[in-house]
């Protein structure tokens, strides 16, 4: 898929992307590919790990959610 920009992304898989709760803290934390991003809830932390990976030329799947490790 290409952006406005015309920068062509490459696909990932939600099997790439790794959810854990974080300890002492509340919140999830969503990893993939050197990039973590953290949420109030799983749905929020993968919608901004979406983002982060969107702007380094990765795209994720916004339909699907990743399982919590």
């Amino acid at each position: 898929m290409a952006t406005k920009k015309g920068k062509v992304l490459k696909g990932l898989s939600v099997r790439e992307v790794t959810v854990f709760k974080i300890a002492n803290r509340r919140g999830y934390a969503a990893l993939a590919r050197r990039h973590l991003t953290e949420g109030r809830s799983v749905p929020q932390a993968y919608a901004r790990l979406i983002k982060a990976c969107r702007r380094h030329g990765l795209e994720l799947p916004a339909d699907k959610l990743p399982r919590v490790s």
